[in-house]
């Protein structure tokens, strides 16, 4: 696997993502029983996670993320929701749910890829294909195979015979696999060589959430 570039959006740190806000104060509101957002978070941030929390439990699930991001950004697919929240949410954490520090970072890190998707839009078409999608994961230190790549990529061929293009939903999808599956194998591989040896179960372990939470 390829070198990461440490100027790319960075995947989430459970027990760092509430500290990287500075734009504003924010005083966290105290009906929440959970972590509060971090100091600085964008009022906008903060009214689409209550928004969609009716409960105020401090948590919101697939669905709801899927309305707070709509407003904003794009009505994701669930099946992208869902592969977000696991990349997002505490690993202790047992249920599919975000708290407030984890959307902050999330909501940051999809503006950032925002502006990846658009860079590499070159036709302002909405879409990318293969060739951009490569040079997109390339400016973020992947240099991903052709055969990934196609690989990647056919999970949105319709079957038409025409180019696949991805919109944004299936940009922060295949870009969110790679990096977090490359952060995997970074941690099998720490000498950098490209090569790692892992067990069968470790090799399971770090692929099959993708696959449940991907599909």
């Amino acid at each position: 696997m390829s070198s990461f570039n440490p100027s790319a959006p960075p995947m989430p740190n459970p027990s760092s993502s509430s500290s990287s806000y500075n734009s504003s104060n924010y005083n966290s509101n105290p009906s929440y029983g959970y972590s509060p957002f971090p100091p600085g978070t964008d009022p906008e941030i903060i009214r689409s996670f209550q928004m969609v929390d009716r409960d105020n439990s401090g948590f919101i699930d697939d669905s709801e993320l899927q309305n707070a991001l709509s407003s904003s950004y794009h009505r994701f697919r669930l099946s992208t929701i869902r592969l977000l929240i696991f990349l997002f949410k505490n690993p202790t954490e047992l249920s599919m749910k975000i708290r407030p520090g984890e959307f902050a970072a999330l909501w940051s890190c999809l503006g950032q890829w925002r502006a990846i998707f658009e860079r590499f839009d070159r036709d302002r078409s909405g879409k990318i294909d293969l060739e951009e999608l490569r040079d997109a994961l390339y400016s973020l230190g992947y240099a991903v195979p052709p055969s990934v790549l196609q690989l990647l990529i056919s999970r949105y061929d319709n079957g038409g015979g025409q180019r696949v293009r991805l919109d944004f939903d299936s940009f922060v999808e295949c870009g969110m696999v790679v990096k977090g599956l490359t952060e995997k194998f970074k941690e099998k591989d720490s000498n950098y060589t490209g090569s790692a040896t892992i067990t069968y179960d470790d090799f399971m372990t770090m692929v099959l959430p993708y696959l449940v939470t991907y599909n």
